[in-house]
């Protein structure tokens, strides 16, 4: 148990982008399914870009 929940405080972030991202599909699938396809496709890349980027930081190269 006390595995999940240092595994789970590590990735905070990400878990709370990834929510964000969901509410917005979401969101926006409610009022035009196509529109909560594209935003939820959108939200994807864009988070897989910024995992990418934040594994460079995780491993101590500092690339900016």
């Amino acid at each position: 148990m006390k595995k999940i929940v240092i595994g789970l405080a590590r990735n905070l972030a990400e878990l709370t982008l990834l929510g964000g991202a969901i509410a917005i599909a979401v969101g926006a699938g409610m009022i035009f399914l196509p529109a909560g396809l594209i935003a939820g496709g959108v939200l994807a890349i864009a988070g897989a870009v910024l995992s990418i980027w934040g594994e460079d930081s995780r491993n101590g190269d500092d690339v900016m």
